[in-house]
């Protein structure tokens, strides 16, 4: 009897342990601990691998023992680099990061494009993979990969209204609206 309530203990005390830690990712991909930067790809990596994002949009360093928040000033990761097959319809895109991640642009990692109020300066992001809630963790697409999908753009028209987007695996992404002008 004793044994089953040292396991239960043992048990309990293996729970997750929250908390704030002074991590930051900047807007440009670059992780910060206490201010300065990581500066060792492998640790930045490491801590990628563990990245979770919950269901009110807070990010989570998360291991079997502990999990701490982290802030993310934009998008967690950067897409760096464009890898493309085939062309139009039947192209198959996929992006990598900057912590050398590659996803298939499709169904499970969708583009979307924010337009800023303002200057209507386009923001793309891919989904890198799902969080806990509606909020998934996705990688901002970095201005010279953006303009390499728009190299491979094509108007689509989609329920009367014009876009510009392009295909991969079979599914097409909007990048923004055209006037009919």
């Amino acid at each position: 009897m004793m044994s089953t309530i040292a396991q239960s203990n043992a048990q309990q005390s293996a729970q997750p342990m929250c908390g704030d830690i002074d991590i930051k990712i900047a807007k440009d991909g670059t992780w910060f601990h206490e201010g300065g930067p990581i500066g060792r790809k492998e640790l930045v990596c490491l801590f990628a691998s563990i990245l979770k994002r919950d269901e009110y949009g807070d990010y989570w360093l998360q291991t079997p023992v502990e999990k701490a928040r982290i802030v993310v000033e934009d998008a967690p990761f950067i897409a760096v680099e464009l890898f493309a097959c085939e062309c139009g319809c039947d192209q198959k895109l996929s992006l990598r990061t900057n912590v050398d991640e590659v996803v298939p642009i499709g169904l499970d990692n969708p583009i979307r494009v924010e337009h800023d109020s303002k200057t209507g300066e386009p923001a793309p992001y891919v989904t890198l993979r799902q969080g806990e809630g509606m909020f998934p963790i996705e990688a901002k697409i970095n201005r010279a990969v953006f303009y390499e999908l728009v190299n491979r753009g094509v108007e689509e028209t989609i329920d009367g209204e014009v876009y510009f987007g392009i295909w991969s695996n079979n599914e097409f992404f909007p990048l923004g609206q055209l006037d009919e002008d």
